[in-house]
């Protein structure tokens, strides 16, 4: 029996809770929610960009040794030289195989949030995007950006019950019932939705972020 899902009422601390940890990955004595790696990160749709705002805060790694990086995974593909900005795309598979990414249960959304063609490669620029958000000093605001864009599996802009449950599946190695599964979902959705639409908007979700001081510190991946 897992003890923070059973045997206690349901309440509003409890769902707090949960949505610290669905966004940081806090220990607890349940399990199946805590098995979360620390590097996971998680709109209304006029307010979510599709790249990095121009004129971001967010720093950019150090350039020389992201492109020794990117080179390294396909030396016969990516140049040296960067003066001519080459046309030069990695696939899905070689940049989820990273040291820093591979064992992340949402790389595959991480990479895909940040691929220019949808589709999951990445240009040297798409990488370098990838690791100023996810970098320790990256603005809370971006963060947040690049965070509901990971958990929007169905990019329609919101975080839905469905999107809901592929991430609690992912975080929790699909070790909950189905039964669990939707009492989380539906506590998480009453909690969070302000608007009552049965769906998280941005606006939700920063308001679920504010309420996860440690955000900040957990939302990266160090290179």
């Amino acid at each position: 029996m897992r003890p923070l899902l059973r045997g206690r009422p349901w309440d509003a601390v409890l769902t707090q809770q949960i949505l610290c940890r669905l966004l940081t990955g806090h220990s607890s004595s349940s399990p199946a929610l805590t098995r979360v790696c620390t590097t996971d990160p998680i709109l209304q749709e006029q307010s979510v960009p599709a790249r990095i705002p121009t004129g971001s805060s967010s720093p950019r790694p150090c350039a020389p040794r992201l492109h020794g990086r990117y080179h390294e995974m396909a030396p016969n593909v990516v140049p040296m030289d960067y003066t001519k900005d080459p046309d030069v795309k990695l696939p899905m598979q070689l940049i989820i195989n990273m040291p820093e990414l591979k064992e992340n249960p949402f790389k595959e959304r991480i990479v895909e949030s940040f691929s220019e063609d949808g589709e999951g490669s990445l240009s040297f620029n798409d990488f370098v995007d990838m690791f100023s958000v996810l970098s320790e000093m990256a603005p809370r605001e971006l963060k947040a950006i690049y965070a509901f864009k990971i958990y929007d599996f169905n990019t329609d802009n919101f975080i839905c019950k469905a999107d809901l449950e592929k991430t609690l599946n992912k975080l929790t190695r699909e070790e909950l019932t189905a039964e669990e599964i939707t009492l989380v979902c539906e506590k998480v959705i009453e909690e969070a939705d302000m608007d009552g639409d049965g769906k998280l908007g941005f606006a939700d979700f920063e308001n679920m972020i504010s309420k996860a001081p440690d955000f900040l510190s957990t939302f990266h991946i160090r290179i």
